[in-house]
């Protein structure tokens, strides 16, 4: 299957519509229009660096593009240009697609590049298919050279062939931006079922939500930290969904049960996806964590199945959306050679569910023993006054470190008027972690701060670990 082949369509016409921040492109516009200019043919074949700025000029390059280029590869803002050449290396990518504000490619070794017009432009076009397109996104690392990992279309849509598509039309809206995994994700459902909001670099939350309020947006979808910045601005009724997906982090209870208090009639649901592995699961029974039962059970076919293992507290995942490789010279396996995909992400079962603690390469050692700041985090996140929190290491010459926290207040809290001075706080919030946590876990330093600094991958911003 084509990309161009997923978009729903009445009568043979693409029905849904892309909505940017400073345009709207209706897909069927696209079936008799484009905007590379009448330049599509000299990409036929080619590595193309997607190197926008505007999350619409990539979408609809990524319509154009599959079956026409070689490969295409996903240049997400936030990328170090330090890190740029090694990537264009790595993928072999030969030529450039970037709108008029885009990445500046003076000094890159790309033999060509493509400026994309603000809108589709009516003309004669071939939807000519000539390659099975290759998908290469960059991982979202917060330090060092992000990897180069590739997929097929096929993979990338192995969650969708395991779901039906929408009797009506959605409109679907995302903080995501689409050239990561988990915007890609949304990208592709809401091309089978109807419609796209897409945010913008520098757009604020309220300015988003209002966008997608305008539009009667059904679906809608972002980390916990973007859901976090949500509720925090104030700005949450200005959407009513029906459908309300988390993912890229781990959604505790505390997150999820803000967002059943703000949209009771939608459902709330959080999925767990890497680059790597792929769409594992989604879970819509309003708990944080996941059934044990979905552990070591195999799909019920053998190409969109999904297997998973739990291996020393790690979660390993096989399934048809594991990526195919890590591309560059050097680059580690992908896969074990059982064909599972190692996620890094620790899980602790407890009463039937496995819940997340945190990644295995993020631990606090304390005087030996090992912490996880997801974990403490997640007790933290638990008062109603905390809206979001964030664990580091404080260094000890006594244990090596110690567990300290900065943490976000909320504003209002229904049912009570005015918030508890900060001393306060401080004493209620250790309390609350003390009849939750061991007590080497519990914070010996909580700091209150204005705001926590969130990466372009919609993720917290975390100290190296």
């Amino acid at each position: 299957m084509r990309l161009w082949e997923l978009i729903a369509a009445v009568g043979g016409v693409p029905s849904g519509a892309l909505y940017g921040a400073d345009a709207i492109v209706k897909l069927a516009d696209l079936t008799h229009g484009s905007s590379l200019g009448g330049r599509l043919e000299e990409l036929r074949g080619r590595t193309v660096l997607i190197a926008a700025h505007d999350q619409l000029s990539a979408a609809l390059a990524f319509l154009e593009l599959d079956g026409v280029a070689r490969r295409i590869v996903l240049c997400p803002p936030g990328v170090a240009r330090e890190h740029l050449p090694g990537a264009i290396e790595s993928s072999g990518a030969d030529a450039c697609l970037r709108d008029a504000s885009g990445l500046e490619t003076k000094g890159l070794r790309i033999s060509s590049c493509v400026v994309t017009l603000k809108l589709p432009i009516g003309g004669k076009v071939t939807r000519r298919p000539s390659h099975d397109t290759e998908w290469v996104l960059l991982t979202s690392g917060t330090t060092g050279a992000p990897k180069l990992v590739l997929h097929t279309l096929a993979s990338l849509n192995s969650a969708l062939a395991r779901e039906q598509r929408p009797a009506d039309p959605v409109v679907w809206g995302t903080f995501y931006d689409i050239r990561r995994y988990g915007g890609l994700q949304i990208f592709f459902r809401a091309l089978r079922a109807g419609s796209l909001v897409l945010s913008s670099p520098g757009e604020s939350v309220p300015g988003f939500l209002a966008r997608a309020g305008s539009v009667s947006v059904t679906h809608i979808s972002g980390t916990p930290s973007h859901w976090r910045s949500a509720l925090m601005s104030g700005a949450t009724a200005r959407i009513a969904p029906r459908y309300v997906r988390l993912s890229g982090e781990i959604a505790d209870q505390a997150i999820l049960d803000h967002l059943h208090a703000a949209y009771p009639n939608a459902r709330v649901a959080h999925a767990f996806a890497t680059t790597e592995a792929g769409v594992a699961f989604e879970v819509g029974d309003g708990l944080a964590g996941f059934p044990a039962s979905l552990v070591g059970m195999a799909g019920t076919d053998a190409d969109t199945g999904v297997q998973m293992q739990v291996v020393d507290d790690i979660l390993r995942i096989r399934s048809a959306g594991n990526a195919v490789r890590y591309l560059g010279e050097g680059a580690p396996p992908l896969k074990a050679p059982d064909g599972y995909v190692e996620t890094g992400d620790r899980v602790e079962l407890r009463n039937g569910r496995y819940y997340f603690v945190g990644r295995s390469g993020g631990v606090i050692n304390v005087g030996g023993l090992k912490v996880h700041p997801e974990e403490v985090e997640a007790a933290i996140n638990s008062h109603p006054w905390v809206r979001i929190s964030l664990v580091k290491a404080r260094r000890s010459p006594i244990t090596g470190a110690l567990v300290a926290a900065d943490v976000v207040l909320s504003d209002r809290v229904a049912g009570q008027r005015n918030r508890p001075a900060e001393d306060a706080l401080s004493r209620e919030i250790l309390e609350t972690c003390r009849r939750t946590l061991a007590p080497y876990k519990v914070p010996a330093i909580i700091r209150f701060v204005p705001a926590l600094e969130v990466s372009p991958s919609g993720k917290l911003v975390r100290p190296n670990a």
